[in-house]
């Protein structure tokens, strides 16, 4: 049996009051709390994950973007509606418990990507 067979179930599911963090905890014990703009770049959506490796976008300038809505998806997933209007990712369990679990090494690797390609974590500025 792999990981990938083992379903972990959240007994928590939180979205803080400034928006920005999603608190889940899980029935192993394990408690993540994770940065909206974490969730966003990682989206699980064909549009920032492609159909397959080679397609997968690095999403820049999401620095103050915040959660404005959390939709369950059944007993499965979540569906995360962001202010800056993305809302197409599908958050199963599995995948927040994964993003908890490597947030370390793939926040990095999302800001090397974004260093390569010469994007920002800042938000465009807006001209007047």
């Amino acid at each position: 049996m792999s990981d990938s067979d083992i379903q972990i179930w959240p007994t928590e599911l939180r979205l803080h009051k400034d928006r920005r963090t999603l608190t889940v905890a899980f029935e192993d014990g394990q408690r993540f709390d994770l940065p909206a703009e974490y969730l966003r770049v990682s989206s699980p959506s064909a549009e920032v994950q492609g159909h397959s490796p080679a397609e997968r976008q690095t999403v820049g300038g999401k620095r103050d973007v915040e959660i404005i809505e959390v939709l369950q998806i059944g007993n499965y997933a979540v569906r995360l509606v962001f202010d800056d209007m993305h809302s197409t990712g599908i958050y199963g369990w599995d995948y927040l418990y994964s993003l908890g679990r490597d947030h370390a090494a793939n926040w990095q690797r999302y800001l090397d990507e974004l260093g390569a390609k010469n994007l920002t974590r800042e938000p465009p500025v807006r001209r007047s």
